[in-house]
């Protein structure tokens, strides 16, 4: 299991993802990736982060549960 992760930002901080990186992606791939793979997903007018989340466990991506702490500025 991979120790790569990616943090999926959002305007709102309940909105914030954090994603583990499959072994098989180098960082820019994944990179690449995901932002191919949520850009199809806004293209379509009705989603939602678990439909996002499906597609990204059926490529070997995993959600980590995290707890956001409080703003630093």
């Amino acid at each position: 299991m991979s120790n790569d992760l990616m943090i999926l930002p959002a305007n709102e901080p309940a909105n914030v993802r954090l994603i583990r990186i499959p072994d098989d992606f180098e960082q820019h791939e994944a990179y690449r990736y995901v932002t191919g793979l949520i850009a199809k997903a806004e293209e379509e007018s009705d989603y939602t982060w678990d439909d996002i989340l499906d597609l990204l466990e059926e490529r070997g991506f995993e959600a980590v549960e995290f707890v956001l702490g409080p703003s630093l500025d």
